[in-house]
């Protein structure tokens, strides 16, 4: 069985696509983008009219949404312990803060880098990207918090909370009036030693900026 995953650079895609080298499974790379302006495959806008990657086939099914495949990738595979079972003490802090990286932290970038879903008129804009500024200091220092003295996010094991804190922290861009990763001493030690993993090199190799 091999998966299919409609794939951009710069997106989740990447963190989806570090999870499957991890997970050993075969795969296949359909390019795509997220230029509203250029043609996206049809399949594509039929399983996720958005229009946004990534896109997960298998089999006769499909989903998109980062944090599901994340999960649904992590209970398909149980054998390579990427996340806590079903019933084991982690699993609650390892959907919550899967949740919490979706639905906050990448609400955050949105409100810079796509201030225009937010705002009424271009005007409005900046306002709206100072807001996505701030958002992002508020919810990268709750997940520094979070981490403590811990080695990675649930403790001492790793887990694909770990790939997906990552791929996130690869969107900083301090330029801009984000945070800089190293305001967040416990992310940045996370991330630095995700860096180091084959899947990771594989994925993203020269795209890595220190």
């Amino acid at each position: 069985m091999t998966y299919k995953l409609y794939y951009a650079d710069g997106t989740a895609s990447m963190g989806v696509r570090v999870l499957l080298e991890e997970i050993g499974a075969p795969y296949e790379l359909v390019q795509t983008t997220t230029d509203r302006q250029k043609p996206r495959p049809a399949e594509q806008l039929k399983i996720n009219p958005n229009g946004w990657v990534p896109v997960l086939l298998w089999d006769d099914t499909a989903m998109y949404e980062c944090a599901a495949m994340t999960i649904f990738l992590c209970d398909r595979h149980p054998e390579k312990n990427l996340a806590p079972a079903i019933d084991a003490p982690g699993r609650s802090r390892f959907l919550q803060t899967l949740v919490y990286f979706s639905s906050s932290v990448q609400t955050a970038f949105q409100l810079d880098y796509h201030a225009h879903r937010f705002a009424d008129t271009p005007t409005d804009e900046p306002s709206a990207q100072r807001r996505g500024h701030r958002r992002l200091r508020e919810t990268w220092q709750i997940i520094d918090d979070q981490i403590g003295d811990n080695k990675w996010i649930l403790g001492d094991q790793f887990s694909a909370a770990d790939i997906y804190l990552f791929m996130l922290t690869t969107w900083l861009e301090p330029s801009r009036g984000q945070p800089a990763i190293h305001e967040f001493p416990n992310v940045q030690r996370i991330a630095d030693a995700v860096m180091l993993r084959p899947s990771v090199q594989c994925v993203y190799g020269e795209k890595i900026i220190d």
